[in-house]
């Protein structure tokens, strides 16, 4: 895609934006139940290409890529006039009378640029509240899963003018390209790497941006925890799209008291879930491509006590995990973005809190205790962008919570409302009658009486 495809593509969406059709609730109302129809009729197509691209499990695909999605088109359809509705506030005594409220006003063109593991979801779930707050979308889908990217553009065609939204598809080179663009606001999901990329690119037109990221996301495990259902949830969370999940437990943390119990126990779940040979198994997805297959590999050294099998020509690496990690290893260097979980074994709750906050804060942090005196010492002194205790992932999926990272892992908030508000301008309004004014706001400050006089210089 050419620059001059770009400027296009972009002045078209402004034009659309500034004629004020996006304004109106019922064409934002009726935009979405065409993308809810559009993916309903689409959905076993985009099941099909997320298995071609990656493996993906049909159960997996539809839950993580489409389900979601189609619930919060739902909520955003729901909920459309009281998240438009403008929000009364207080208004402090001295400004009575008024009122004051804020109204939520679009941005104007978004620019969406999704990632390649959850292709599909996480183009869409963001061009959602996006559509609702009545903006304008250019929807980059990741070139890493070109199937699910094709059928994307076939879904936003068949529901949207590109004047309102439009799908550019390709390879970096396209995201550069749209990247030169002034965009109201820009929604990156991806690596950190790239998030700079986009943030610096975003800095010349002041665009403000909304950067999903990654990190390592500790999952602690203390000794009170009933140790079969722990490990299951650990194991799912874990392995789930072959661990290639921003939000998955990247290491365990586990206390030196149970940790032969609990991995037993994930050996265990492993085999309940895949068989003796997850090779063949159905139901375990592969990695995207030989690039990422072979970094991943790389990280398997050390003491593998589960899995540690791979096989370059289905893109396939085992559930693996690697016990008695140090914090030199190559799977603490970086974010895992696959299959492999390392162990890390600690004596005191202290020394894992201390472990996780000498570090980048993550996108997400579990914690498996029954102590609630635990649970409350983990959220108050270990930051991260979200949390599950006793399980993993699930935060993720309540539209009721938003959903983001917080330091190294991103910025900026979504999922329901908080993503109608994203993409929303917060306009603070104050109104006033005329039927009455003070007169000590206004200029010559030197008639006041002698008594305000005495005030103020007594505050000053």
């Amino acid at each position: 895609m050419e620059q001059s495809e770009t400027e296009a593509i972009v002045s078209a969406q402004r034009g659309h934006f500034e004629s004020g059709a996006t304004r109106d609730i019922e064409y934002r109302r009726q935009g979405l139940v065409r993308l809810r129809d559009a993916v309903q009729a689409n959905r076993g197509r985009l099941v099909a290409a997320l298995k071609e691209d990656m493996g993906k499990p049909a159960w997996e695909a539809y839950l993580a890529d489409v389900g979601t999605v189609l619930s919060e088109i739902d909520l955003a359809v729901e909920m459309l006039e009281a998240w438009t509705e403008p929000r009364r506030v207080r208004t402090p005594p001295y400004l009575i009378p008024a009122s004051s409220s804020i109204r939520p006003e679009p941005l104007g063109v978004a620019l969406i640029i999704g990632p390649w593991n959850y292709p599909f979801d996480l183009v869409a779930s963001p061009l959602i509240p996006a559509l609702a707050a009545g903006n304008c979308a250019v929807v980059k889908p990741s070139e890493l899963a070109p199937a699910t990217a094709g059928v994307t553009a076939e879904i936003i065609a068949s529901a949207f003018d590109p004047a309102y939204v439009t799908v550019a598809n390709g390879d970096h080179r396209v995201a550069s390209a749209l990247l030169e663009q002034r965009f109201d606001h820009i929604f990156y999901t991806g690596s950190g790497t790239v998030g700079k990329i986009v943030m610096e690119a975003a800095s010349k037109h002041l665009t403000p941006v909304t950067l999903e990221l990654g990190g390592k996301s500790p999952c602690i495990v203390e000794p009170d925890v009933h140790v079969w259902h722990a490990a299951r949830r650990i194991a799912w969370g874990k392995y789930f799209n072959a661990g290639q999940t921003c939000i998955a437990p990247d290491y365990l943390l586990v206390n030196a008291a149970v940790k032969k119990d609990l991995l037993a126990a994930l050996r265990r779940a492993v085999k309940a879930f895949y068989g003796d040979d997850p090779a063949k198994s159905p139901d375990y997805a592969r990695i995207v491509n030989e690039r990422h297959f072979e970094r991943v590999l790389r990280l398997i050294e050390g003491d593998v006590v589960v899995g540690g099998e791979s096989d370059r020509d289905s893109l396939y690496i085992a559930p693996t995990i690697i016990d008695n990690v140090t914090p030199e290893h190559p799977a603490m260097a970086e974010e895992i973005f696959g299959p492999v979980l390392p162990v890390i074994e600690y004596e005191s709750l202290d020394e894992a809190i201390r472990f996780v906050s000498e570090r980048e804060k993550p996108l997400s942090l579990y914690l498996f205790t029954r102590d609630s005196g635990k649970k409350d010492r983990v959220l108050a002194e270990a930051s991260s962008g979200g949390t599950c205790v006793n399980d993993t992932m699930l935060h993720f999926s309540n539209s009721a919570l938003p959903f983001g990272g917080v330091g190294a892992s991103g910025f900026g908030k979504y999922h329901g409302r908080f993503g109608f508000d994203t993409f929303s301008n917060l306009k603070a309004v104050v109104e006033r009658p005329f039927w009455q004014d003070v007169y000590l706001r206004y200029p010559p400050y030197l008639k006041m009486t002698g008594a305000v006089r005495r005030i103020i210089r007594h505050v000053f």
